[in-house]
């Protein structure tokens, strides 16, 4: 990608783009892929999402679909074809690795400094901005999806552990 991908392009609007987001219940995928559904389809994008629960009040396995693009037909991203692989806990990694395509990105905790989180609450949003820096989606709106989709009390912690996420893949996406 080069340095104008939050550009919205033809090419861009025209590809199925799939994301899998993976973690623990408790951690946010729900939210997050709500987060994610939403941003994208402020930008115009048709979009399809889907969730596993499984466990999720438990602290169980939890993981989340969401496709995008001109059109969509299907919520569920299939073995070998995601684009990006968003996993909160790191323990979630292996069991959903084989979602991703060869070429795919995985977006793993350890991306971000927690220590400079407002709180460790906000990573799966961290998280979200360093995805972000690799969707064709302008950062306001996401900005605006982050207002509407927490509570007014929470947006400023958020938006902070946002751009904290989206600074970390910024500059290495080309």
């Amino acid at each position: 990608m080069n340095n104008s991908a939050n550009a919205l392009s033809k090419e861009s609007m025209s590809k199925v783009t799939n994301v899998v987001v993976a973690g623990l219940g408790g951690q946010g995928v729900l939210k997050g892929t709500d987060i994610l559904a939403e941003a994208v389809v402020r930008a115009g994008f048709d979009v399809k999402k889907s969730e596993i629960k499984g466990m999720s009040q438990r602290g169980g396995s939890v993981t989340g679909d969401v496709r995008f693009g001109k059109q969509v037909f299907s919520p569920m991203v299939t073995s070998g074809e995601a684009d990006f692989l968003l996993v909160f806990e790191p323990s979630q990694v292996e069991p959903n690795r084989h979602f991703l395509r060869p070429e795919g990105v995985m977006i793993t905790p350890d991306v971000v400094d927690a220590e400079r989180l407002p709180s460790k609450k906000t990573l799966n949003v961290a998280l979200l901005g360093a995805l972000s820096a690799h969707l064709p989606v302008p950062e306001s709106l996401w900005l605006e999806t982050l207002k509407s989709g927490f509570d007014e009390s929470f947006f400023e912690a958020n938006k902070q552990a946002f751009q904290i996420g989206r600074a970390t893949q910024s500059n290495s996406v080309r």
